[in-house]
């Protein structure tokens, strides 16, 4: 039989527990200073098409870029308050180690040895894709099999490199390497013929063949993928609250989608909606924004800056983008992919 202290210490508990539940987060230290300086400092791609490039006028696109954007606009209001930093492979985790950049958004792929080794977070996955290989339609070649003892250009400093080395050992290729620190410098030998094939992720694959080919059909992308690779960003460890914000900024536009929120719709919806999972998404009948270190309208904000994901897929990527990247897996769970959100509740 419960005595009635036991019980009035249970519910002074559950009292306490609700509370602490339902406190504002501390902003975290990474959150300030980003307040401070006015902008989000990001490590993007040197320049991959569809990902992270600027074109002839310093602008930045690509959906790793809108990604930044949409933690801009959560956090300063301004989806433009944005500090591009390109960032070779090789200098990328350094620069988001020392502080130099606040996020690396930068098609970097999710491993055990990165999460465990670098002192980093892994956030939320961006892009599923998986490493493929390109070669001239004119060798014949229709799979990956068949580059046994052939050269293929690969850049190195990536997961690219060691997979390939996986893959020819697994298969008994004896697959040779020509390994280059530049990613201009790795295309540009597939190009003029030093190289059978081409390797890396099917999405670079794609990006290169459109912007760097002088006919891009006479590229072909093999079928078979010889990899995993989970993309996202990335941010330090030991700001928990930054860590949340943008891990939350991700699901937030997942969500936007699978509830059909969009760009367009978004004002109408705050003001109209009476679903109480938009209201919680926009801010107007729970303050979610409080548990983050942010105001309430951080989502619906958010939203009108960049879209939802399917709406940034689509514009970099995919159906309305130059790359005509199926969305695959990249689909929500509810039409056939695997991008799943946890709630925002």
């Amino acid at each position: 039989m419960t005595t009635k202290p036991v019980r009035l210490a249970t519910a002074a508990l559950t009292m306490l527990g609700t509370l602490l539940l339902a406190a504002p987060a501390h902003a975290g230290k990474t959150l300030d200073a980003i307040k401070a300086r006015g902008q989000v400092i990001c490590g993007v791609h040197t320049g991959l098409a569809g990902f992270g490039a600027a074109d002839s006028t310093g602008k930045w696109t690509g959906l790793d870029v809108d990604v930044c954007r949409a933690v801009a606009a959560a956090v300063l209001g301004d989806g433009e308050k944005v500090k591009w930093v390109p960032l070779p492979p090789a200098a990328r985790f350094t620069a988001l180690q020392s502080g130099e950049v606040d996020i690396l958004s930068r098609n970097t792929t999710f491993t055990l040895t990165r999460d465990a080794s670098l002192g980093l977070n892994q956030t939320a996955v961006t892009y599923y894709d998986g490493q493929g290989f390109m070669v001239p339609v004119k060798s014949k070649i229709k799979s990956a099999k068949q580059l046994k003892g052939q050269t293929v250009c690969v850049q190195s400093g990536t997961t690219t490199e060691k997979n390939l080395t996986d893959y020819s050992k697994a298969n008994g290729l004896a697959i040779k390497p020509v390994v280059f620190d530049k990613l201009e410098a790795a295309e540009g030998a597939y190009f003029s013929g030093r190289c059978i094939a081409y390797t890396t992720d099917a999405s670079g694959l794609a990006s290169v063949r459109n912007k760097s080919a002088k006919n891009p059909s006479d590229h072909l992308i093999l079928p078979e993928l010889i990899s995993k690779e989970p993309l996202g960003p990335l941010v330090r460890r030991g700001d928990d609250e930054w860590f949340a914000i943008v891990k939350w900024v991700i699901y937030g536009l997942m969500e936007a989608e699978e509830y059909g929120i969009t760009q367009a719709n978004v004002d109408q919806l705050k003001a109209t909606s009476k679903d109480p999972v938009l209201g919680r998404i926009l801010g107007t009948t729970e303050d979610t924004g409080k548990l983050l270190g942010l105001d309430r309208d951080w989502m619906a904000r958010t939203i009108k800056a960049t879209g939802n994901y399917g709406e940034i897929f689509e514009r970099n990527v995919g159906s309305k983008s130059a790359l005509q990247l199926p969305r695959g897996l990249n689909n929500p769970w509810n039409k056939g992919g695997i991008m799943y959100a946890p709630p925002i509740r």
